[in-house]
């Protein structure tokens, strides 16, 4: 049977799509025991092209009757509810008509008539255009038992310039809405400030306040968003009329793959970590990796780790883990945020941390049976980590046979998600685990710090790779390896192959895919004559002389010492083996989705579909191809940007920030005035690894251009990660915007004895190739000379 007419209650979750926005919000309101006016909604289908069906009029005749029933004298409200109307991208508030007080049928077919021919006014066509929307809208109509407010008004659940969660604002007028829509009437305006609801406002209202409150906090947590609400009071009851989305407090269109996170609300974004491992821009397929990634370890609400989109690049909304433990500790923002000093790094002076007002009781209601599941999947993979690390190369390598084996999209599918799937899973456990082991690195450096100072303790942890290595220094020192006979080309790409300076980037192939990949490093190490064994040496020779000064200031504290290094040792070496493992079988992901776009036929376009939509595509259903295109654009767009600032507070515009020739690199705070960007000859960071050196400096992009760098001369990036490693041994020093002090340059400088300042957030901006600077790795400090 053709769906042409239904009522709110009727209105199944298969059916809301081709009620409109608004239809299908308000049936789903209704059905969930908001209070809602009754009404039904009449679909696009009911209608023969421009003329309501016979079939149509008589269910709506039919509908009216039994809502007059129970409501004598009804009148009724006629409302457009177009398929586009009411989404996150575009709200069309106003743009489409309403009709108000239909008392009979006749009136009421008229009515219906006026809503469904407004699509094709002018008005609309106009905002349409304006969003960038095609200007033919499918429209379905609204019927709705009409009330009578004495009171009407909206409610904001976050501020819709600002962005922030602090209060929920809202105002209203007497008498119909339309009064407040339209500007004929003074509003009083009110709020109600998190995570309890305290109202401010003019009394008369207060009564109505805490219902209020709870209705839009519970609309909120179910619609995943800031809503903008439409209620009435009529006769002392509080009636919900409308919700939508805030538009302009939306991460962006995922149709489009225009993605800008920091529009979301007022919250504060760092990229110091993980912009380090993952520097390049994500186009969708990736993306969509990082966010099965984030829905699989985070037990924070809102809190993005990897997935956090700003144009393409990755950020963390810090705000939400502080705001938590602020929440869950009573601490304040700034001593929540110390606890995360050494992974993040310190706010700018004059930059406050927004806070989420999250309820405790809420926030661990929450988190506590996530927690509970996580802390079960963690000692599952502590007991299994040994056995995983032993087994991964083996279980890629056959892997990676079966997926090019491959002959059937059936067959691809049933690989993916029953064996590469949930072994990519157990592979994200088991890298939480071992990063984990860093927690007690940190504690370790604060102890030493506090006892001999920061350079002696920067250079006690400097020989964490123990007898068995560090992994994120094997592709260095398997190089020279290679070149000394004592390992050949093909153990080597079997070993480091998957590890390199585009890991994280699906669409990217590794040095095991690019064959002249090695013989480039080999050439570049032999023309500079790169010493690693020497630089091991000479730091380890800086290592023992510091444990001397150690023993002779503390002799008590020897075998303390000895047994915490140790400890320290296991854990960065579990830390680093566990990464380099999760990242072999990331990898296995892009040889998964490259096949998928040889069975589908789309090629290397595979990487501009979110991952649901590559598996639709493997079970054989259609995709929305007509977007590719769009994505494709922007993702080109976003990669011609520049490097964005490494901490974003508030709502960023790149477009406009990359206009101002004076911006800044190191912060962006949409709360505040544009500070002036430091004419300091000294740039300040963090201390990475001790040592105090002069030289030339060296401004790199990214490593490709790593021939460019000259023995002895000081290397400037904006990161490093581990496809930065064999350059190290050629470099003086290390200089980055972006890190902290357990950042990979930090700890692969810190073995090799070279002198490394990171987190500087500026040094590619204010330093140029030629430039001769003093680099004091101990004090995290850079002065230019010249």
């Amino acid at each position: 049977m053709l769906n042409i007419v239904r009522t709110f209650k009727e209105l199944t979750p298969e059916l809301q799509s081709l009620a409109g926005g608004k239809g299908g919000m308000l049936a789903r309101m209704y059905q969930t025991g908001y209070p809602v006016p009754e009404g039904f909604v009449i679909f696009p289908a009911a209608f023969q092209g421009e003329e309501l069906s016979s079939e149509a009029w008589n269910e709506i005749q039919a509908y009216l009757k039994d809502i007059r029933k129970n409501h004598d004298g009804a009148q009724f409200a006629v409302r457009s509810s177009a398929l586009s109307e009411d989404s996150a991208a575009a709200s069309f508030a106003g743009e489409f008509e309403t009709v108000l007080n239909m008392n009979n049928d006749d009136e009421i077919l008229k009515a219906i008539y006026t809503v469904f021919k407004s699509r094709e006014s002018d008005r609309v066509k106009a905002y349409s255009s304006i969003q960038g929307m095609e200007q033919a809208h499918q429209i379905a109509v609204v019927v709705q038992l009409m009330v009578q407010p004495d009171i009407s008004g909206v409610l904001f659940t976050a501020d819709p310039i600002t962005g922030s969660y602090i209060s929920m604002i809202g105002n209203y007028v007497h008498g119909l809405g339309e009064q407040l829509v339209s500007g004929e009437a003074n509003a009083y305006d009110f709020k109600l400030t998190r995570p309890k609801g305290k109202y401010e406002g003019p009394d008369e209202f207060k009564k109505y306040a805490s219902n209020l409150y709870q209705y839009a906090s519970r609309l909120e947590k179910e619609l995943d968003g800031p809503q903008d609400i439409e209620w009435a009071v009529v006769k002392g009851k509080l009636y919900l009329l409308q919700a939508r989305p805030i538009t302009t407090l939306t991460a962006g269109n995922l149709d489009t793959y225009e993605m800008n996170y920091s529009l979301m609300g007022d919250e504060l974004w760092i990229n110091t970590n993980v912009a380090e491992a993952i520097p390049d821009v994500y186009p969708p397929f990736s993306w969509s990796i990082a966010k099965q990634l984030d829905e699989a370890m985070n037990f924070i609400p809102g809190y993005y780790v990897f997935s956090g989109n700003i144009c393409g690049r990755p950020y963390m909304n810090i705000s939400r883990r502080v705001s938590v433990i602020a929440s869950v500790t009573g601490k304040d923002a700034k001593s929540a945020l110390k606890l995360l000093g050494d992974l993040y790094g310190q706010l700018p002076e004059g930059m406050n941390m927004p806070i989420h007002p999250f309820s405790r009781l809420a926030v661990l209601k929450v988190m506590l049976p996530m927690i509970m599941r996580m802390g079960k999947e963690a000692r599952k993979a502590s007991k299994n980590l040994p056995e995983f690390l032993k087994d991964t190369p083996d279980w890629c390598i056959n892997m990676r046979k079966q997926i090019n084996k491959a002959k059937t999209k059936e067959e691809l599918l049933s690989l993916w998600k029953n064996e590469l799937q949930p072994y990519f899973f157990r592979a994200l456990n088991a890298g939480s685990m071992t990063a984990i082991k860093l927690m007690n690195i940190t504690s370790l450096d604060k102890k030493l710090t506090k006892l001999v100072g920061t350079e002696d303790a920067n250079t006690l942890l400097s020989n964490l790779r123990g007898g068995s290595g560090l992994a994120s220094l094997g592709p260095v020192m398997g190089i020279s390896k290679v070149i000394k006979g004592e390992m050949n080309r093909e153990e080597y790409l079997m070993k480091y192959g998957h590890r390199g300076a585009h890991e994280y980037e699906l669409s990217i192939p590794d040095p095991m895919e690019d064959t002249d990949w090695l013989e480039k490093q080999i050439e570049e190490s032999n023309k500079s004559n790169m010493d690693v064994e020497g630089l091991l040496k000479k730091q380890h020779t800086q290592y023992e002389a510091a444990r001397v000064r150690f023993k002779e200031r503390f002799p008590n504290k020897v075998k303390w010492l000895e047994k915490q290094l140790e400890k320290a040792a296991i854990g960065a070496q579990l830390r680093e083996e566990g990464r380099s493992e999760f990242v072999r079988v990331f990898r296995l992901i892009r040889a998964f989705v490259l096949k998928a776009g040889e069975l589908v036929g789309v090629g290397n376009d595979i990487f501009f579909y979110y991952i649901d939509e590559v598996e639709a595509l493997l079970s054989g259903k259609t995709s929305k191809v007509f977007h590719i295109p769009a994505r494709k654009e922007n993702y080109e767009k976003y990669k011609a940007m520049p490097c964005f600032p490494s901490i974003i507070r508030g709502r960023f515009n790149p477009i406009e920030w990359a206009k101002d020739s004076n911006r800044r690199l190191d912060y962006y705070d949409a709360s505040m005035p544009a500070a002036e960007k430091s004419d300091s000859e000294t740039l300040k960071g963090y201390a990475g690894a001790a040592g105090k050196i002069e030289g030339i400096v060296r401004v790199l992009a990214n490593p490709e251009e790593g021939e460019k760098l000259q023995p002895g001369e000081i290397l400037v990036a904006a990161t490093t990660n581990i496809g930065w490693t064999p350059l190290f041994p050629k470099a003086a020093a290390i200089v980055t915007d972006i890190g902290a002090p357990l950042s990979h340059a930090a700890i692969v400088a810190r073995e090799l004895g070279i002198p490394a300042v990171v987190g500087c957030t500026n040094a590619t901006t204010r330093l140029r190739t030629g430039d001769r600077v003093r680099v004091d790795g101990g004090q995290g400090k850079v002065q230019i000379l010249e």
